[in-house]
């Protein structure tokens, strides 16, 4: 029980592997969670390391052989440690007159470990997945002289922007569960409950999400009363951004961004860390660096798994294990082992991606690499993106980089019905789960094909590719739309389609691979602090970065863009019908929509593809 500054004490375990004593002194690996130390230290009841820590957010093998003391602490408020729970607690300000934040609480909590383990060599690393990275990049606020080094993995950053809570203003309404049972009691022992297989009926019979809430009783928590009083990115939310807050800080500590390229719980965060931390890394030969990135084919948490495949789609290798073996053991080795040798060398590259569609490993200087020409003419590094190509959408469903002519057919139109919202995967849909049997991490994977059959789907798919595609970095959705009603989503994904027919692979003929997607709350389209109501029936422009991507199509594949307006349950229906909050809308307000995207030469649609070039 380690105290803090205020008095508040805190549940600690402490793994000393045999090799590590007084004599022999190891690092120490820390990870702060609110996911329970005792189970995340014993997954299995041995008298082995290895077969106690594995299981989640415990890097196995890494930890193993490194021979690092392993240390996981309960944050406060939850399950052995004392004070109050607070979700995603924001740092010491405005939202929060305490003393004390998860900052402050590392910086103890490394200052008595280094004083109090005599087995420990001085130095320390903290690392952790989703909430537990948002615990590793809060120990880069004022850090502990001691702390050498963070590994925020899958880290939640921002909320809003497209973390857990919403994307682009529209509310993930399937981790209501994960809500009700965190910020419900300290040992999470009040369990969220189901009324229907599929959360598909779930959510449709409740109506809307806050009815749904008042059903469970999630009044109760704090934080649920915080989203509903929340549901625009206003100083709330802009307050506790996290990449927001490092920028603001100096880079002092070597840290390693882990990002997983399908990850289907915080696609967002690492790579703004990334965008708010990079400028802040001017180092002047390679030694000096400090920010890394690596990405990978992963989803949620998946580079602490076995990553070979992401559901149906099969990789090469076990990417995981090669990351694991290249990346994060000589990573942590460098800056924690007492022989390592700070001023030598890193051992890996600034970035390292996964390229999928060739399924290789780049190691790059930057994310993405820009394509630049030196005073003498010398080409840049390759593979490095060239300016962003446009690729439009086009009449009658076709997709091509090439400027619609003025005699194109204006515009797609589709019905959007709140009745019959798209499924963001095939029913029955699961909950968000991990137990065995769940397929929820890797739904980001799924085949598309379902969807692309509705008619409230709008479907552009390009020619036979004859030569490959290659694109790094953000896609970026350039909507014209309009709907008959006065508020409505957008959803747009990008997707390779596969040839018909997979020698080898027969089921994966035709298979609809989406590469990158996201939705946007039209209401925000002006102003993300400050909802508006959609003008009925005519063109708006909606411009919206898609997730990362690093990816080629490749000959014989062909590209498509899906247009839906719904994204269900994973995302709360909108009414259609604008409202002052869509957590209270009410079932009259649920209305059918008609829905046009723009393709003529006029109001053009398309993605801009960030694409690259290669040697």
């Amino acid at each position: 029980m380690i105290p803090m500054r205020d008095g508040v004490r805190l549940n600690t375990i402490i793994l000393v592997p045999n090799s590590a004593t007084a004599a022999n002194r190891s690092a120490i690996l820390l990870t702060r969670t609110p996911y329970n130390a005792a189970l995340l230290t014993a997954n299995s009841q041995s008298s082995h390391l290895g077969s106690s820590l594995y299981g989640y957010d415990n890097a196995t093998d890494v930890i193993v052989d490194g021979g690092y003391i392993r240390v996981i602490q309960d944050v406060r408020g939850k399950y052995g440690s004392e004070g109050d729970y607070v979700m995603n607690r924001p740092f010491r300000g405005p939202l929060n007159p305490t003393p004390v934040d998860h900052a402050t609480d590392t910086y103890d909590t490394i200052d008595w470990l280094v004083k109090n383990v005599p087995e420990c060599n001085g130095k320390v690393g903290i690392l952790g997945i989703s909430y537990d990275g948002f615990t590793t990049l809060a120990a880069l606020v004022h850090p502990h002289p001691a702390l050498k080094v963070a590994v925020p993995m899958n880290p939640m950053v921002d909320g809003w922007r497209g973390d857990d809570w919403f994307h682009n203003g529209a509310f993930r309404e399937q981790n209501m569960s994960y809500v009700y049972e965190q910020d419900g009691t300290r040992a999470n022992d009040a369990r969220w409950w189901t009324s229907n297989f599929d959360d598909y009926d779930m959510f449709m019979n409740a109506g809307s999400t806050g009815e749904l809430a008042r059903r469970r009783g999630l009044e109760q928590m704090g934080f649920w009363r915080k989203l509903v009083a929340h549901p625009a990115y206003d100083e709330f939310w802009q307050q506790q951004a996290v990449d927001r807050i490092l920028a603001a800080e100096p880079l002092t500590v070597p840290t390693l961004l882990v990002h997983s390229l399908w990850d289907a719980e915080d696609i967002y965060g690492a790579m703004a860390v990334y965008k708010a931390l990079k400028p802040k890394d001017t180092a002047t030969g390679a030694s000096d660096e400090k920010l890394f990135l690596a990405m990978g084919p992963w989803h949620h948490g998946g580079s602490i798994e076995d990553g070979s495949s992401l559901g149906a789609v099969k990789w090469n290798e076990d990417t995981s294990l090669w990351f694991r073996r290249n990346v994060l053991g000589p990573f942590l080795a460098h800056y924690l082992k007492d022989d390592a040798g700070e001023a030598t060398k890193p051992v890996i590259a600034p970035v390292t991606v996964y390229q999928s569609g060739t399924d290789i490993w780049q190691k790059l200087p930057s994310w993405p690499v820009v394509c630049t020409e030196a005073p003498n003419s010398v080409p840049a590094a390759k593979p490095c993106t060239a300016p962003p190509a446009r690729l439009y959408l086009e009449a009658n469903g076709a997709l091509g980089f090439s400027a619609p002519a003025a005699s194109q057919p204006g515009y797609t139109e589709y019905v959007s019905d709140p009745a019959r919202p798209v499924p963001h995967r095939a029913r029955p849909i699961q909950p968000v789960c991990y137990e065995a049997g769940c397929t929820w991490a890797n739904w980001l994977g799924d085949d598309q094909r379902e969807q692309s059959g509705r008619t409230d789907v709008a479907v552009f798919t390009s020619e036979v590719l004859t030569q490959p595609v290659r694109i790094a970095g953000e896609p970026i959705a350039n909507l014209v739309a309009s709907t008959s009603g006065t508020d409505s989503d957008w959803v747009v994904k990008l997707i390779d389609v596969y040839p018909d027919e997979v020698a080898g692979d027969a089921k994966m003929g035709g298979y609809q691979f989406m590469i990158a997607a996201d939705i946007f709350r039209g209401r925000y389209r002006e102003s993300l602090s400050t909802p508006h109501a959609i003008p009925a029936n005519e063109p708006e422009r909606y411009r919206f970065a898609l997730p990362n991507a690093n990816h080629v199509f490749l000959p014989g594949h062909r590209i498509m863009v899906q247009v839906q307006s719904s994204w269900f349950p994973l995302y709360d229906r909108n009414p259609q019908t604008f409202v002052p909050s869509i957590f209270n809308a009410q079932l009259a307000d649920y209305r059918k929509a008609t829905q046009r995207v723009y393709h003529s030469a006029a109001d053009a649609s398309y993605i801009e593809l960030p694409l690259v070039t290669m040697p």
